[in-house]
């Protein structure tokens, strides 16, 4: 693997997503691979970590589970997540040529607000607390910067993406003339 290619959904997070998932909607390793269109082997496979899924049988699984998609593939996140440019978790398809990296899915009952932020270099942003439960996502598009809860700020380039609460003191500091960056700040 080079350093150009983004990793791979590691097999466990979706090993412990699929018996999860499986478990809670009462089916049998039977019955979910009849309902999705797949081998029993390939789900058992699955299941015990193992074996190369792509994006199509992901997705039918989801659709017989009655889960978005995310639901397989989104990792436990940290109090302060961080994905930099082209090292998220990707998914590949076998009928094209397509990755999918999550970067967030939106959990249930959330609203989300999405901005377009531009940012010189000379002063820092400080946010006092949001409402609870906030959580604030950025993806910087241009330039370089700081951000994140107090003490527990990150720089961040062109491409990474950032996750944490916003109902703590965080502040935003660009570090570079022309900085962008988009902000989905999500509610519960």
């Amino acid at each position: 693997m080079t350093d150009a290619t983004p990793p791979r959904l590691p097999l466990d997070w979706i090993a412990a997503a699929l018996r999860r998932e499986r478990t809670r909607a009462g089916l049998s390793l039977s019955e979910l691979a009849k309902r999705a269109g797949i081998a029993k082997s390939t789900l058992s496979q699955l299941e015990a970590a193992s074996g190369n899924p792509s994006v199509e049988t992901l997705w039918a699984l989801a659709v017989a589970l009655g889960v978005p998609f995310s639901a397989l593939v989104e990792p436990p996140a940290p109090a302060v997540q961080v994905i930099r440019a082209g090292q998220g978790p990707t998914v590949r398809s076998e009928r094209s040529d397509y990755a999918a990296a999550l970067l967030s899915a939106s959990p249930p009952g959330a609203r989300r607000d999405l901005y377009a932020v531009e940012m010189e270099p000379g002063s820092v942003r400080a946010s006092e607390p949001h409402i609870p439960g906030t959580v604030e996502h950025i993806v910087v598009s241009a330039g370089r910067m700081k951000a994140g809860p107090d003490g527990e700020s990150v720089e961040l380039g062109p491409g990474d993406y950032m996750a944490y609460r916003g109902d703590v003191r965080h502040a935003y500091e660009a570090l570079e003339p022309g900085t962008k960056f988009v902000l989905i700040m999500q509610h519960v």
